[in-house]
């Protein structure tokens, strides 16, 4: 199992351009999917959780 990535210790930019970053990743999943078979199922969930994840990090560091 993959190690989880700390966000709390990333920056606002950092964490902005993680979130957009994987946006970008997860829409190209999905168009991707859409043409053929999806070889891996559990990525467009992981990519999901990826998002949320640093989404909460940069809310906690606005309300610090």
């Amino acid at each position: 199992m993959a190690k989880k990535i700390d966000y709390n210790t990333y920056s606002k930019e950092e964490l902005d351009r993680v979130v957009g970053d994987t946006r970008e990743e997860l829409r190209g999943l999905r168009f991707a999917a859409s043409g053929s078979k999806n070889h891996n199922v559990k990525q467009g969930s992981v990519l999901r959780k990826r998002i949320a994840r640093a989404m909460t990090a940069l809310s906690a560091q606005g309300k610090k």
